[in-house]
């Protein structure tokens, strides 16, 4: 196996692995910014059906998720990248296929399993990477571009729709999920196996008991933050903010860009509490901000505060999980952290689509933002453990 230099950040490697990454958070965000439209103008669904079909990719990944951490101790790490990339561009290809709802709803379920897949095994090999002393900043590196993803993407998808039509899109990430596959099925990879079997699967195969309290915090914030990343372009609509909604992720984007590499510094040197309080009180802000815009300038603004909140916990969440464990339970922090956040952003759209015919967008956002005001009691309660 080839050994990476301790000392270096920006290896080959390094680089290749958050190069997939990207492509591969950007096309399932691209999708689910335009999933909800495609479901409700082409498959004729009711919201609550189009909150499932944006949910339920999450819910594929979950079981990607499950299944991985079942296999990373006993599988090469290079074999499961592979099978993810390949499996994840052959379920692509299906969303070209027209047969309803029920099969787009069950290819959406296997992409997510094969999304699961791949992006577990690649932030376990990226933590192996990444020297030690250094794993805050690598880590937040590394987080940037899931964030330079979850601005791009939606703002595409937003972008191609009524210049290209749905099949188009579906096209383009084809391409993107092929050229995916042929990036990583030379990469050489660290990974760690054990050929040691196990008698019978117990929860801590999987999951890592030290990771939970931090996951869970995990799970509810991304469960609010799904409300923007599956409905902003219903509510962009509602609110005649279309133009603006497009570029709500770039506004985003940018924030947590410049912002990341701060924060990331600031806890190695102080700590987790000096980012994590102010990062609550942010997406608070951003949230009860978004419920009331009626303009453009207010709508952006919110974006920003949600960059600079969200954006920055979901980076520092996921260091304080892989930090609190020893080496050799990275793999399954990692995988810990990323089902919680998975069952977050999977729950969120499928409750919040079943509620919105009732609450309307603006209630919603203001009972998610006061949901991560009371998220900030149970952190304090895991701080002061």
């Amino acid at each position: 196996m080839k050994q990476i230099d301790k000392r270096s950040l920006w290896t080959k490697e390094f680089v290749v692995l958050s190069s997939i990454n990207f492509f591969l958070i950007f096309m399932y965000l691209l999708l689910n910014s335009i999933i909800t439209l495609y479901a409700l103008n082409e498959l004729g669904t009711t919201t609550g059906q189009a909150g499932l079909v944006a949910g339920i990719f999450i819910i594929g990944a979950l079981m990607g998720r499950l299944v991985t951490g079942m296999l990373l101790s006993k599988v090469n790490g290079q074999s499961l990248l592979r099978f993810g990339l390949l499996f994840f561009a052959l379920t692509m290809a299906l969303y070209i296929l027209d047969f309803g709802f029920t099969f787009f709803a069950f290819t959406r379920l296997l992409n997510g399993f094969a999304m699961g897949i791949a992006t577990t095994i690649i932030g376990t090999i990226v933590v192996l990477t990444i020297p030690e002393e250094r794993s805050s900043e690598g880590i937040g590196y590394f987080a940037v571009s899931t964030a330079l993803a979850t601005g791009i993407g939606p703002f595409v998808g937003l972008f191609l729709m009524p210049r290209t039509g749905f099949t188009t899109i579906f096209l383009f990430c084809l391409l993107l999920a092929v050229l995916n596959v042929m990036c990583g099925w030379f990469l050489s990879v660290p990974s760690k196996k054990t050929n040691n079997p196990t008698p019978y699967l117990k929860w801590t195969h999987v999951l890592e008991r030290t990771a939970l309290p931090i996951s869970l915090i995990i799970l509810v914030m991304t469960f609010c933050f799904s409300s923007i990343l599956s409905y902003i372009s219903l509510f962009a609509i509602e609110r005649n903010l279309i133009t603006a909604a497009s570029y709500f992720f770039i506004v985003y984007t940018l924030t947590v860009l410049v912002s990341r590499p701060v924060t990331g510094r600031l806890m190695d040197q102080r700590g987790p509490d000096v980012v994590m309080y102010p990062a609550f009180l942010l997406s608070a802000v951003g949230l009860f901000l978004l419920s009331s815009a009626t303009d453009a300038v207010v709508f952006l603004f919110a974006s920003l505060l949600i960059g600079l909140g969200f954006g920055n916990l979901s980076s520092i969440s996921q260091t304080m999980a892989v930090k609190a464990v020893s080496r050799e339970g990275k793999a399954r922090a990692t995988a810990t952290f990323l089902i919680f956040f998975d069952i977050g952003n999977g729950l969120g759209p499928v409750l919040l689509g079943l509620m919105l015919p009732v609450i309307g967008y603006s209630v919603m956002y203001v009972l998610l933002g006061i949901i991560v005001l009371l998220t900030i009691l149970f952190y304090r309660r895991l701080s002061l453990r």
